[in-house]
């Protein structure tokens, strides 16, 4: 029941941040909109083509400016992400999670009295983009490292791909919540998320639970045996007797004798440390390509569907969700086959892969027809966040529990910060390109978003070479093995 709790609260907070962030890409259609469509300029002292624009985005660099504010969110976010994992080691995490949704949901809806304040200063806005950002580290590196204390390797693939859909159901929950009132207050699209998000600040502080200690119960003996399966599938064969497995043989006394205390003695890891574990380096690079082309489409897809397509901005939020559909069975089908080949990077390099020329054809027919556009949109997305979610959810609690630990289960929230942070580099550096080559127009985009495709899947080769080895050489002990 505690597991079935934790699952539920982790997935609804960070649903909750997801649903905070997701207005701005819906109501910048709004914030510069076509004023010739709405008829006649009611105010002849003001520019005829920009009059129902909202000020300081009315003039012709209003897509920098876009860029300007995702840059501040998304520089703040990976900034304070490097921070937030060290934090998240040494404070209680309930506390700290709960703590960073409040002001999340503060900053979100300061964004949007905005609106209600007749404000048309751009740093006001920036600066609560920037808050927003570093409140918003406290999210990931908690809610992984709590589901990662609940629950050992097993099918942590395919239980994490259905979990980290929070993603994409916060992203669809936020386009469909900001576009009932993009066209007519905008300010509610982001008061209204910045309200929920602090409401489950709240709840998750009076329910969370962050270890199974807590509440008298074992831990997943991932933390002990760092990973082994075999160990996971028969722990009573473990003994003290088995020598040099001292890691194993901690994990039989700490079974038998229960000291609940001394499993957290181990004094959290360093950053360097947390570097120095196998994977840590490739992994966190190759999100930082895969990070960069989910998030530019995360904060430029609806305009890239009103400037091509046409559609109104109601319109393009919605069909934007799309993206997002996808990039929930994207998510779900990378766990589960990664979890059935043991092939963490090789999953992820193939939907790479794949996604590149894919994404060439969404560019190119996309907006062909709307069922072409609906079907490109999901591949598109399942595609594209199929390795992101793989990466930041089981490999992140792979590494972080690696057994190169040695039972040390002080490292998750660090290791998740490394490759989540690094990632973050990526988010905020795909929206400030956009911004600055979509002038040039939207070809250019979609040729840096595949180029990006494409380092990342190049960063995992000596992983994806490692893991063929592995493959190969069981085979070859396979076909040889006779007893």
């Amino acid at each position: 029941r505690y597991r079935g709790l934790t699952l539920v609260l982790t997935f609804l907070c960070y649903t909750s941040y997801h649903l905070s962030r997701k207005p701005i890409s819906i109501v910048k259609s709004q914030l510069h909109p076509n004023c010739s469509s709405l008829g006649p300029n009611p105010h002849n002292d003001t520019n005829s083509s920009t009059w129902c624009s909202w000020a300081p985005f009315d003039g012709d660099n209003y897509k920098e400016l876009f860029g300007a504010l995702d840059n501040a969110f998304l520089v703040a976010y990976a900034i304070g992400m490097f921070i937030s994992g060290i934090f998240g080691e040494r404070l209680p995490l309930r506390y700290y999670l709960s703590g960073g949704m409040v002001l999340s949901g503060l900053f979100t809806a300061l964004f949007g009295l905005g609106y209600f304040w007749n404000i048309h200063v751009l740093w006001y806005f920036i600066i609560m983009q920037i808050c927003n950002g570093l409140v918003q580290t406290t999210g990931w590196p908690s809610v992984v490292a709590c589901v990662g204390n609940w629950f050992g390797k097993g099918k942590r693939g395919l239980i994490m791909g259905i979990w980290n859909s929070h993603t994409s159901v916060g992203n669809i929950l936020g386009s469909l919540i900001a576009g009932v009132w993009v066209s007519s207050a905008w300010g509610l699209s982001f008061v209204v998320p910045g309200i929920i998000i602090a409401a489950m600040g709240i709840v998750c502080f009076f329910f969370l639970v962050e270890y199974p200690e807590d509440v008298g119960c074992s831990p997943p003996l991932h933390h002990d045996a760092g990973g082994v399966t075999s160990n996971e599938k028969d722990p009573e064969a473990i003994t003290s007797n088995e020598g040099p497995l001292s890691i194993s043989g901690q994990s039989s006394m700490d079974r038998s004798d229960k000291p609940k205390e001394p499993a957290e003695e181990p004094e959290a890891i360093s950053f360097l440390g947390a570097l120095r574990i196998p994977g840590v380096v490739e992994f966190s690079l190759c999100l930082l390509f895969a990070k960069l082309v989910s998030y530019t489409f995360l904060y430029w897809l609806p305009l890239y569907i009103v400037n091509v397509a046409h559609f109104g901005a109601k319109e393009a939020g919605d069909l934007s969700t799309l993206f997002d559909v996808g990039g929930i069975l994207g998510g779900i089908f990378a766990g589960l086959v990664s979890d059935y080949t043991g092939g963490r990077a090789t999953t992820c390099c193939v939907m790479l892969v794949v996604a590149a020329p894919v994404l060439f054809l969404y560019n190119h027919v996309g907006q062909n027809g709307i069922g072409t556009s609906i079907a490109m949109l999901i591949v598109c997305g399942a595609l594209v966040n199929g390795p992101y979610a793989l990466i930041t959810t089981a490999v992140s609690a792979d590494l972080g529990t690696h057994e190169s630990l040695k039972g040390n289960a002080k490292a998750l929230s660090t290791v998740t910060a490394i490759i989540d942070g690094t990632g973050s580099i990526g988010a905020a550096l795909g929206p400030l390109l956009a911004g600055l080559i979509s002038p040039t127009g939207w070809n250019n985009v979609f040729y840096m978003l595949i180029a990006a495709d494409v380092l990342a899947c190049l960063l995992l080769a000596r992983v994806v070479v490692k893991e063929v080895r592995g493959w190969c050489g069981y085979m070859a002990r396979k076909r040889g093995y006779v007893r």
